[in-house]
């Protein structure tokens, strides 16, 4: 599928309607009694589909019946994306207010409107909170969270007259319980996982989900796409590879989830956090010590 270019000229802004309730009382149900979510058909923004976690959910939702509209900076991947999978791509940069104008924009137009969002880019930085440049934090929160919040801002008016809809946003472990030299990432992801029950709570009158996916160890190139430092030895240990993580991802969504933890590590590390927190600092320490 070709490269998509649609939309409002960049800095032109549309009125946001105010949420009204929806009409469906079946979105009003506790989850366990309402119907699976049907994929088919599903119009889906998505960002960071380049690679990783963002690539697998837009591979494995367009397999699935999907109409999946992907972004990411890197256009060579996106196009490549878009030449093995029935794919709409549009490539730019999410902390870019213009871009993300442009972007709900071309994917309404592209899919006929939107019923899902899924806030799947993200980058991290390495290093002592003392010593860091404070323009990676800044850079850090403008990709994890301001980026993906004022994304999700956008698209409510048409996530309000969708099908179904739900709001997909990834966070991870490190939101739960921080760690040493991982404070700006730590700080964001906890931010990404506070706006998601904010938005649970405001948005179910609209009949719109609120899906957190909180990821652990995953393979992807988040090392490898640093701001800054470098993967500490005693962080490193398996990982769960992006295709099983987008799965579980996928099937939460399925299921009307609130959250979700991919893999026995997250599930592990989650329970930990809010039962004996000391011991995950504990373990920590220990391995910083061994180097």
């Amino acid at each position: 599928m070709a490269f998509v270019r649609a939309g409002l000229p960049r800095g032109q802004s549309t009125p946001m309607p105010t949420l009204a309730p929806s009409p469906d009382a079946l979105r009003h149900r506790p989850a366990i009694l309402r119907p699976r979510r049907a994929l088919r058909g599903l119009r889906v923004l998505l960002t960071g589909g380049s690679s990783g976690v963002g690539r697998s959910l837009a591979v494995e939702l367009s397999a699935r019946g999907a109409a999946v509209f992907a972004t990411a900076r890197r256009q060579p991947l996106l196009a490549t994306l878009a030449a093995e999978h029935p794919i709409a791509v549009l490539a730019g940069d999410v902390t870019d207010d213009a871009f993300r104008r442009e972007l709900v924009a071309a994917a309404a137009t592209s899919l006929g409107g939107l019923d899902v969002v899924i806030a799947a880019a993200g980058s991290g930085a390495i290093g002592r909170f003392a010593e860091a440049d404070p323009a990676t934090l800044r850079r850090v929160m403008e990709i994890d969270f301001f980026a993906p919040a004022e994304l999700v801002r956008l698209a409510l008016p048409a996530l309000a007259c969708g099908r179904d809809s739900a709001v997909v946003l990834v966070g991870s472990i490190l939101g739960l319980h921080p760690i040493p030299l991982h404070a700006d990432y730590c700080a964001a992801k906890a931010a990404v996982h506070s706006l998601s029950g904010t938005l649970r709570a405001e948005l179910a009158p609209a009949g719109i989900d609120v899906l957190l996916a909180t990821l652990g160890p995953t393979a992807s190139e988040f090392w490898d796409s640093l701001l800054a430092g470098d993967r500490p030895v005693w962080s490193r240990g398996r990982q769960l590879d992006a295709t099983t993580t987008a799965r579980a991802i996928i099937a939460a969504l399925e299921r009307h989830r609130a959250t979700v933890y991919p893999g026995w590590s997250a599930k592990g590390f989650a329970l930990a956090a809010r039962f004996c927190p000391r011991l995950i600092d504990r373990i920590v320490r220990r391995r910083m010590a061994k180097g």
